[in-house]
């Protein structure tokens, strides 16, 4: 299997698409402000937009059927044929294990800061309470599965070109005509030999 230029297209964009929406998303995190209720003496959170949570729920996607491309290509580095031994087939296995890493830690990141960036306080009992806090999403959790976006898409690439190189033992295929057939003579030649 040599290296597929559509296929390094679409991993190399999808996690493109999705290191920019987790970046999105951290630009776009809820915001919340302390409000007192009008009818009592209760306060309550008023929360800003939830652009967040759908850009992490997307990058999440994004990044998901990348790898799930990657993996059908490569068969999952366990199904396939067996690859030649050597280093390619050592930085395959790296790169495999190092792509894996790092799309489980972005993964969590994105998701844990969706399901959280969608989590809103709806009131606080406490009377006259001065110091109260809406429940928001830190800073830095969309920013950290952005990071971890990107070296999950450079550890997919370095993983799929080690793999096609460890798969055809560094030999590509070659490019140009093969040898031309014609059509046999051999039944003329045979009667001409007979007279």
């Amino acid at each position: 299997m040599g290296v597929s230029i559509p296929i390094l297209v679409i991993i190399t964009s999808l996690h493109l698409i999705a290191f920019v929406l987790a970046i999105g998303a951290e630009r776009r995190r809820s915001t919340a402000n302390v409000m007192p209720d009008k009818y009592d003496e209760t306060t309550y959170c008023v929360y800003g937009t939830d652009a967040s949570t759908v850009y992490g729920l997307s990058a999440f996607g994004l990044l998901l059927i990348s790898q799930t491309v990657l993996n059908g290509v490569t068969k999952c580095l366990c199904f396939g044929k067996g690859m030649m031994g050597g280093r390619s087939t050592t930085c395959a296995v790296f790169f495999f294990i190092f792509s894996w890493v790092s799309f489980l830690g972005a993964e969590a990141c994105l998701l844990a800061g969706s399901a959280r960036n969608a989590y809103h306080t709806k009131y606080r009992g406490i009377f006259g309470g001065n110091d109260l806090s809406c429940a928001t999403l830190r800073k830095g959790v969309f920013a950290a599965g952005a990071a971890l976006t990107l070296l999950s898409m450079i550890g997919s690439i370095f993983y799929y070109w080690s793999h096609a190189k460890a798969d055809t033992g560094g030999w590509e295929k070659q490019n140009t005509e093969g040898l031309g057939m014609t059509t046999s003579h051999y039944m003329e030649n045979q009667q001409e030999l007979k007279v």
